[in-house]
């Protein structure tokens, strides 16, 4: 699954490209993407269950500039009954190249109970044909 996203001038350093702090925003919108698609925004709207980031990284492999656009794709991997791993690629359409690669692992939390559970079995079905 992918995300189109467009460079803001405004995101730049004071060196000239990208914030560092941004490539995380542009994780975060093809995460939400994926958890919408996934059922796991309508499981916590229904059930109060929902996706909560435990831990997330970056590897920054080159900088990006203004003005360009990123396509940034996700997965998940190695799903397991509470949790499961998201990979991030973004790909800078200016360069034609991939400018940054990360994860994330998503937990099934009871956001009542105020403790991880596990995937709903909607989740995890929609995950499922998500990644087929």
């Amino acid at each position: 699954m992918t995300v189109r996203i467009p460079v803001q001038w405004g995101e730049l350093d004071a060196y000239g490209h990208l914030n560092n702090t941004v490539y995380f925003r542009h994780f975060e919108s093809a995460r939400i993407e994926y958890l919408d698609r996934c059922r796991f925004l309508e499981a916590y709207d229904r059930d109060r269950v929902g996706a909560i980031l435990h831990s997330t990284g970056c590897r920054f492999r080159r900088p990006l500039f203004y003005p360009d656009t990123v396509i940034v794709g996700t997965r998940a991997t190695e799903v397991e009954e509470d949790r499961f791993t998201m990979l991030y690629l973004t790909v800078s359409e200016a360069q034609d190249d991939l400018v940054a690669e990360g994860t994330g692992v998503i937990v099934s939390y009871d956001y009542v109970g105020r403790r991880p559970v596990p995937i709903p079995d909607y989740v995890r079905e929609a995950i499922r044909e998500l990644e087929s």
